[in-house]
């Protein structure tokens, strides 16, 4: 009888343990460090999201430096950046 029982457990395990890790969702980046959206420099498809467009988001850009495409960057960083903006061109 404790074989029985044991197999069905296993069996049981085998089954709902993978449904029950794919319902796990993303660990959020860390939000320690403040950062802030920077417009202009993202390289084609490493976007981080787009204003508006023709790609919606998360590396879907398809132009070097995409004047509506943007990234995230550490805040106070992007005004140092050559081609950097904070607002969409």
């Amino acid at each position: 009888m404790n074989t029985r029982y044991l197999v069905a457990s296993a069996l049981a395990a085998a089954i709902v343990a993978p449904v029950a890790l794919s319902a796990q969702k993303p660990v959020p980046a860390p939000t320690a460090i403040k950062t802030e959206k920077c417009y202009g420099i993202a390289k084609a498809g490493k976007n981080d999201c787009a204003s508006t467009g023709n790609n919606s988001c998360g590396g879907s850009s398809k132009l070097n430096s995409d004047p509506k495409a943007w990234i995230y960057v550490p805040a106070g960083y992007c005004e140092r950046i050559v081609a950097g903006s904070l607002q969409p061109k």
